[in-house]
């Protein structure tokens, strides 16, 4: 079964990542294209997940956590 792709910030954080990250930082750019993208393509993570079974982690957040990876182990020159 497919998992919800809610923001759970409070189960590990007292803060919220908001005021972390500037306003003008490009991830709040980055993340915008990237959840207009997933919107896209969530009727096609529905189909790929079965109906019955424990839920799963969203494909979504799956996703986003493989960029946040990408992004930060490019090491510059």
């Amino acid at each position: 079964m497919r998992g919800t792709d809610e923001r759970t910030e409070g189960l590990f954080s007292y803060l919220s990542r908001e005021p972390r990250v500037p306003l003008e930082h490009r991830l709040r750019l980055i993340r915008a294209v990237v959840d207009g993208a997933l919107e896209a393509l969530s009727p096609e993570f529905e189909r790929l997940y079965a109906r019955v079974g424990r839920h799963s982690i969203a494909a979504e957040k799956l996703l986003r956590a493989l960029l946040l990876q990408a992004f930060y182990s490019v090491r510059s020159g």
